[in-house]
């Protein structure tokens, strides 16, 4: 019988106003895939958090139970020379440098403060080996795929003996191909003696790896479920008080006429300007459809997407956008949104939100001349405004000045799209609209998406989830390598048709 590694016993944490977790349990076995799910800001990253040092002991309730120690991390250090490390759903990789230099950094391989740069390498490849990836360590971050940089990141954890791996959202920014590999990985590492929580709404992966899964809802244990037990009806019930039947909700389409076209679009990379990223791509939109395109990552979807909005990715762009039968200028931001065309970046973060302005500032951003007066800003109107789409889209937070890096992912998505909502576009690019979020705000993200179309409004949906290229779209357009390799009705359109689409070239394509 395995034994007990991790006991959290009781552990309530508080912000000023909020109880994130109230007295919340979780016991860990040695050698098992124990899986953490819940809705965003159910409280799952805080409890872990908690358990690695991030919130130091003083600044929570309750007792951590390590090896039948009890343990009051002051800091990350404290955690991880006991073998505990979590990776966070952000990697935390320096770009610039090697792989070796980011596997041992705060860990160099040093005698008397001089890096013995020959063992630091020999170690390095040592660790690739048992990840299967095949990379020099002198390879810089920037050149290797997020697929990869995820393996470094695990990696730079086995470098610390680790024994408790903690991965938050390791698969977010996967493509199948690399999650499942991912997959495949942590159930070796199990084999090898490795613990791992792994924290995920992809609820067919928890199923596929899972020993057990403990489900919080708002700050709270609601139940810990056993292999033999575990469905994704039943994570979902525990994790939103309901089942949800259908993942995706119901919705006639009422598409009219087409009214947006882009023809012969081709893009070269900004850097490296003979290397064309996106070739010859022509597709068209109809009024009150939604419109997918599919890919493996690499494939060239961001890419487009961003090239049209504002031509705000790569060089030497040829082709037209033609909007209701006329040409339009798509060659700055502004102008794209004076178009009518509004984008929804996959990096909502990076590009869709500044985190440090509160949820008001956020929404009212895209189009400040709505509520300006002789570039005079009505404060009275942005409020009104933002209070609207607050209670509109269930932004779940009592006040719209409220600062937007507070909010759960779900929650920040719904603020990007009230932003772009605000700009009163003909046309919604979303790019992956529900990457990181919980099914719960999936489907309430669904349905704006559903309201949008109904509205006559024309979406192009970007996801890397079939499933959801299946369940919410009307036609599909599938890419590989720069090229638009299949078109095909949702009707037609199985995993395994676009799945073959996604890995042909333009030449042999379906």
């Amino acid at each position: 019988m395995k034994s007990i590694l991790l006991e959290m016993k009781n552990i309530t944490k508080e912000f000023p106003g909020v109880k994130a977790l109230d007295d919340v349990n979780l016991q860990v076995l040695e050698h098992e895939i124990h899986a953490l799910c819940g809705e965003n800001g159910a409280g799952k990253s805080t409890l872990v958090k908690v358990l690695s040092g991030v919130y130091p002991h003083g600044s929570y309730e309750g007792r951590i139970l390590y090896k039948n120690k009890e343990c009051e991390f002051k800091d990350i250090r404290q955690s991880e020379e006991l073998g505990i490390v979590i990776i966070h759903q952000e990697l935390a990789l320096i770009p610039e440098l090697s792989i070796a230099e980011n596997i041992f950094l705060g860990n160099e391989q040093a005698t008397q403060g001089v890096i013995n740069w020959n063992e630091t390498k020999r170690k390095t490849k040592e660790l690739l080996e048992v990840l299967g990836l095949d990379e020099s360590p002198d390879t810089l971050i920037k050149n290797i795929g997020v697929g990869k940089q995820q393996l470094v990141e695990i990696a730079k954890a086995l470098s610390k003996d680790v024994q408790l791996l903690i991965l938050d959202e390791p698969t977010a920014a996967l493509n199948e191909n690399d999650s499942e590999n991912l997959l495949k990985l942590l159930l070796a590492l199990r084999k090898k003696g490795i613990t791992a929580i792994l924290i995920s709404h992809k609820l067919n992966e928890v199923k596929q790896v899972a020993d057990k899964v403990t489900i919080i809802r708002d700050g709270k244990t609601i139940e810990t479920i056993d292999a033999k037990e575990i469905t994704e009806d039943r994570i979902i019930r525990g994790m939103v008080g309901r089942s949800l039947s259908n993942r995706y909700p119901d919705r006639t389409p009422a598409i009219g006429a087409d009214f947006f076209e882009v023809k012969d679009w081709n893009v070269y990379h900004p850097i490296q300007q003979d290397r064309q990223i996106v070739k010859d791509v022509n597709f068209h939109i109809k009024r009150g459809e939604i419109v997918g395109i599919a890919g493996l990552m690499g494939a060239g979807r961001t890419e487009l997407a961003m090239s049209i909005f504002g031509q705000s990715y790569g060089k030497k762009k040829s082709g037209e956008v033609i909007k209701d039968g006329k040409p339009v200028d798509v060659s700055t931001v502004h102008k794209a949104i004076e178009a009518g065309i509004a984008y929804v970046s996959e990096d909502r973060k990076k590009y869709g939100l500044i985190l440090m302005n509160d949820i008001k500032e956020n929404i009212t951003l895209s189009k400040l001349d709505k509520i300006a007066k002789r570039k005079i800003v009505n404060e009275f109107d942005e409020y009104e405004q933002a209070e609207m789409y607050r209670k509109k889209m269930n932004i779940k937070t009592p006040s719209v000045h409220q600062v937007t890096g507070n909010l759960s992912g779900g929650n920040q998505q719904k603020v990007v799209l009230s932003k772009w909502i605000f700009s009163d576009p003909d046309l919604l690019i979303l790019d992956e609209p529900t990457r990181g979020i919980d099914v719960g705000a999936k489907y309430e993200i669904y349905s704006i998406i559903n309201q949008l179309s109904n509205e006559g409004k024309g979406i192009l949906l970007i996801s890397s989830e079939l499933p959801e290229i299946l369940g919410m779209c009307d036609r599909i357009y599938v890419m590989s390598e720069g090229e638009f390799t299949g078109e095909v009705s949702v009707e037609d359109a199985t995993q395994e048709l676009l799945m073959k689409c996604m890995t042909k070239s333009k030449g042999n394509a379906l």
